[in-house]
């Protein structure tokens, strides 16, 4: 706020009024704020459960998953056949074309990056897959006292 000295006040101001400029900003700042969606999308992870130590043997256990196992210097398996990474993508689409369970798991090696792994992840819901489970070396889980 300042005022103008000077002259008669009829002439033109050479000063620029900037307070029409900030309530069209302030107009632009709430409609994106109102226009930015409020849910976040992440990832959703679910832990898994230790398997029970004791099997009845009447349970018949089919396993059918698909398993993209990464070694150590990056090497692409499913299910023990070797892929490379251009041809993932075409690979995992045409098992689960048929499938109605489209889960994947995905095994890397212990000193494997992490971006290889999301790699990977990307590769396999481009292609389609639903669910996509990490798995981790066995380690034995501390007794609760």
């Amino acid at each position: 706020m300042s005022m103008a000295t000077g002259g008669s006040g009829d002439g033109p101001k050479n000063d620029i009024n900037i307070t029409p400029y900030i309530d069209i900003l302030l107009v632009l700042l709430i409609i994106f704020m109102v226009i930015q969606p409020t849910m976040q999308y992440n990832l959703e992870a679910r832990v898994p459960q230790k398997a029970p130590d004791i099997i009845p043997e009447n349970i018949i256990v089919k396993s059918d998953a698909i398993v993209v196992s990464i070694d150590a210097t990056g090497a692409l398996r499913i299910n023990q056949d070797p892929v490379t990474a251009d041809m993932l993508g075409e690979r995992l689409f045409d098992i689960y074309s048929a499938r109605a369970n489209k889960n994947m798991f995905i095994q890397g090696d212990v000193d494997l990056p992490f971006g290889d792994v999301v790699r990977v992840i990307d590769i396999a819901k481009g292609a389609g897959i639903g669910d996509v489970g990490l798995m981790t070396p066995e380690e034995e889980l501390p007794e609760a006292e």
